[in-house]
Formats: C-alpha cells, sequence, structure tokens
C-alpha cells in the first residue's frame, strides 16, 4: 500500500513538474518569437529612415541647384526633387506602419511576415531595375533628339532608380540573414497532428 501511494505521489509530481516545464518552455518560444519580430520591424524602420534622409537630401539639394542651373543640369536636380517628394511619402507611410506594428509571437504569422518582406523587396527591385532602364531609354531619346530636359530627367532616374534598387537588395539580405535567426526558434519547436507543441532537449 505504502509502495503504491508513493508511485502515486511520484507520478503527481512528475506530472506537475512536467506541465511547469512546458509552459515555462512555451513562454520562452513566445518571448524569442516576439523578439525576432521586434528585430524586423526595427529593420524596416531603420531602412525607413535611411530612404527618408536620402530624399530630404535630394530634395534640399534640388531646390537649391535647380534656381541656379539651366539645361540639362536643372531638369536633372528637378527630377530629383519629384522623386523623392514620392520617396519622402513612401519613408513616412513606411516608418509609421512599422511603428504601429506589434511584435506578435505566434508562429505563422512570423513566417508570413518573413516571407512577405522578403518577396515585396525582390519585388521592389525588379521595379528599380525598370526604373534604370526607363532612364537610360529617356536620356538616349534626349541624347538623339538633343533635348536638354529628357537627358536630365533620364540620368535623374537612373541614379534614383540605381539607388532604390542597391537600397532593396541591402534590405534584402539584410532580412535573409535575419531569417537564419528563426531557424533556431523553430528548432524548439515540433509539429504534431494537434498543432503547436514545444520540445525540450536535455
Amino acid at each position: 500500500m505504502k509502495l503504491f501511494k508513493s508511485l502515486i505521489l511520484t507520478l503527481l509530481l512528475f506530472s506537475i513538474v512536467s506541465i511547469f516545464s512546458k509552459e515555462t518552455l512555451a513562454q520562452s518560444n513566445q518571448d524569442a518569437l516576439r523578439q525576432y519580430n521586434q528585430e524586423r520591424i526595427d529593420y524596416n524602420k531603420s531602412g525607413m529612415l535611411i530612404l527618408g534622409s536620402w530624399a530630404v537630401g535630394n530634395i534640399a539639394t534640388g531646390a537649391v541647384m535647380a534656381g541656379r542651373t539651366s539645361g540639362e543640369t536643372r531638369a536633372f536636380h528637378q527630377m530629383n526633387m519629384y522623386w523623392n517628394s514620392v520617396n519622402l511619402l513612401i519613408a513616412g507611410f513606411g516608418y509609421f506602419s512599422a511603428m504601429k506594428e506589434e511584435s506578435k509571437s505566434d508562429l505563422w504569422e512570423t513566417f508570413s511576415a518573413q516571407n512577405s518582406i522578403e518577396k515585396i523587396l525582390l519585388l521592389n527591385a525588379g521595379l528599380d531595375l525598370a526604373y534604370v532602364a526607363s532612364g537610360f531609354w529617356l536620356n538616349e531619346r534626349g541624347r538623339r533628339l538633343d533635348d536638354g530636359q529628357f537627358q536630365g530627367f533620364g540620368k535623374s532616374i537612373m541614379l534614383q532608380g540605381a539607388f532604390l534598387m542597391s537600397f532593396d537588395l541591402i534590405k534584402y539580405f539584410v532580412h535573409r540573414k535575419h531569417s537564419g535567426n528563426l531557424a533556431k526558434i523553430v528548432d524548439q519547436v515540433s509539429l504534431s497532428g494537434n498543432g503547436v507543441s514545444f520540445r525540450w532537449e536535455f
């Protein structure tokens, strides 16, 4: 009888410890996912600050130089102002959107957000290449027509497209490298038919 009671107490104690360990591990992984998502959000905020700084610099320089130059050079600085007015709006919207984004602890939402930002950046890089190509075409057309405005606009678009392509590709590789940290979190997660459970390895 005493042996039976001891066995029951041992099993009960083991169950309590097991439940406590699982809850602790689950909380630990949720904290890790929140931190991971916060880092992704911070990368996006930093990127928008860089884009915004580039835009402000181009607008300020363009405003000064457009009034002091003429012809092709004036057109170059004018297009820099026009283009970066849009960049500034995008940077502002992106930054405030990142500020409002919640750092979540859900695994599938984390995967979705990570895949989404990587796909968007690659798509943007493709569009940036198209900008460079269109700027090159416009510059060549201006050269054939001896149109300084076309040439200035074309050179500006090539510059802005090249910057954006570099910007988006660098951001892509930063996020891609960051995604490697997610694998370390996933290593502690096991998938079962009942959903997601956390695995602790001793």
